[in-house]
């Protein structure tokens, strides 16, 4: 493990919804969010090229975990990902495989409480 692996801050959140185009609708009309058509939402961080994104999914979707129990999730951006799920294994916490998108490299944890979460290390294009 490196001196580097840790996690940088959110990078997004991710909420479970019944409607997710209906949450949108909402957002965008109570609080000016501007989502695209999957529904996600990005924020610019002021002064850098690095964003958060605000993301809605389908109330039975397993991407955020199991639907009966966690209706959000957390989305960490990481340095040096192999490093950070090293460390993971190293205090027992459980991971996945990583997967390589092109808005960067991936993998998921489980918190002591059982709530997924995604590991996130942006690509060069995206953090750049």
């Amino acid at each position: 493990m490196t001196a580097v692996a840790r996690v940088l801050g959110i990078g997004g959140v991710f909420l479970r919804s019944p409607d997710p185009e209906a949450l949108a609708a909402w957002y965008a009309l109570a609080l000016g969010v501007d989502f695209d058509a999957t529904p996600a939402a990005t924020f610019a961080s002021q002064g850098t090229d690095e964003y958060g994104v605000l993301g809605l999914f389908d109330a039975t979707s397993t991407y955020i975990g199991d639907p009966q129990r966690q209706s959000v999730m957390l989305n960490l951006r990481v340095e040096d990902l192999e490093g950070v799920l090293e460390r993971l294994s190293s205090v027992g916490a459980p991971t996945e495989d990583i997967a390589d998108e092109v808005y960067g490299r991936f993998s998921w944890t489980y918190d002591l409480d059982g709530n997924r979460i995604e590991l996130w290390e942006p690509s060069s294009a995206t953090s750049d």
